[in-house]
């Protein structure tokens, strides 16, 4: 039955930045410029945060600069607190970032301008999607495979797919564990892992420690 099961073939995303030419020294700017600047910006800040390859305090780019430049921590909780895996699409994650500003600029009317050098600079990205020549069949080799390919590739699996995919919380990952090799169970770990708790490194180890696991297992005769 091996030699029909349909293989999982990693990717790779690699994105270009590109700059928009807008920038927000205050928060009214950065209110007024999200409510105009394309999707593509929006998509850039929001979903490509964890692309960066670093882990970060906050999980989008604007909770970043309200937290580090503007100094308003509050906000930026508020901020980071979207979840854009909930959004129905982009304008949805816009509303909300634009509903949260509104919200603080009620309390807080006049805010203050940034330092020469931390403003916001709006970007959006050119993304290229290409197979690494990986292809796994059972989870024995899916688990040599997660430790070893490059981050960008966990990105596309784990964060992108959510968006592609359409379904909010399902991966490529754990869509192939459960659809193709029928273990859901396994499936719903992967899906259990927080996106926005850990840096993509550590998303690689969480995979690589509850898909061992269940290998581990497989050896040993346990169903699961």
């Amino acid at each position: 039955m091996e030699d029909i099961i349909e293989p999982f073939e990693f990717k790779q995303c690699v994105s270009i930045v590109k700059s928009t030419g807008q920038k927000a020294v205050n928060l009214r700017e950065l209110r007024m410029l999200i409510s105009q600047v394309g999707d593509e910006s929006i998509f850039h800040h929001i979903y490509q945060y964890f692309l960066k390859g670093h882990m970060l305090e906050y999980t989008n780019d604007f909770a970043q600069w309200a937290g580090e430049s503007l100094e308003q921590r509050a906000l930026a909780e508020r901020l980071s607190s979207i979840d854009p895996y909930s959004c129905k699409s982009v304008n949805h994650v816009r509303k909300e970032l634009t509903r949260v500003i509104d919200e603080h600029l009620s309390e807080f009317p006049e805010p203050h301008d940034v330092v020469t050098g931390d403003e916001f600079y709006f970007n959006e990205t050119i993304s290229f999607v290409f197979p690494v020549g990986v292809k796994t069949k059972n989870l024995a080799e899916f688990l040599v495979a997660i430790g070893h390919i490059d981050e960008g590739s966990i990105y596309y699996h784990f964060y992108d797919s959510r968006v592609r995919l359409g379904e909010g919380i399902v991966d490529d990952f754990s869509r192939w564990i459960e659809h193709t090799l029928g273990r859901k169970k396994l499936a719903d770990k992967i899906r259990a892992i927080d996106p926005f708790m850990h840096s993509t490194e550590r998303i690689r180890e969480h995979i690589r420690e509850v898909v061992e696991e269940y290998v581990r297992a497989d050896m040993e005769g346990v169903e699961d």
